[in-house]
């Protein structure tokens, strides 16, 4: 592993081959980045032969520059802290129908296939098979106003 040492470009290459490796066992998305700097560093280290210091900075900079740049410009799908097991953060601005009668504001409604309790948004009455939309989320209930 000696001759690794003495070459620059090759050891950054297999550090960003282990980087490589490690997101694709974990699939997080957050060690592209480093992975692609460890590339440009090996290419940096072979085209000007810095010193290590100079190219150990010349990674960290790398890293957080597209690391930064990737979160401003390939931003997460979905909403944030979205949870593909939370139904509660995809029902916002979704439609339904009253089950019941709401007595003192509450009753139950079906959004999205799934019976809900729920709180009626300001003093109107709701009556069974009226229209809902779902304008917040509290706890497990759901905060709806008629359309």
């Amino acid at each position: 592993m000696d001759w690794l040492s003495h070459n620059p470009p090759l050891l950054w290459l297999s550090i960003g081959g282990v980087l490589l490796a490690a997101e694709v066992a974990t699939t997080s998305g957050w060690l592209l980045w480093p992975t692609g700097a460890a590339a440009v560093t090996a290419l940096f280290a072979w085209l000007f032969a810095p010193s290590l210091p100079v190219q150990l900075v010349v990674f960290a900079l790398l890293t957080i520059v597209t690391t930064l740049l990737g979160r401003r410009f390939f931003p997460r799908l979905g909403a944030p802290g979205a949870d593909i097991n939370d139904n509660t953060g995809r029902v916002w601005g979704s439609e339904g129908v009253a089950v019941e009668d709401f007595a003192a504001g509450a009753g139950r409604v079906i959004v999205d296939g799934k019976e809900w309790a729920a709180d009626l948004d300001g003093g109107s009455v709701l009556r069974r098979g009226a229209k809902i939309v779902v304008t917040g989320v509290g706890g497990s209930r759901l905060k709806v106003r008629p359309l």
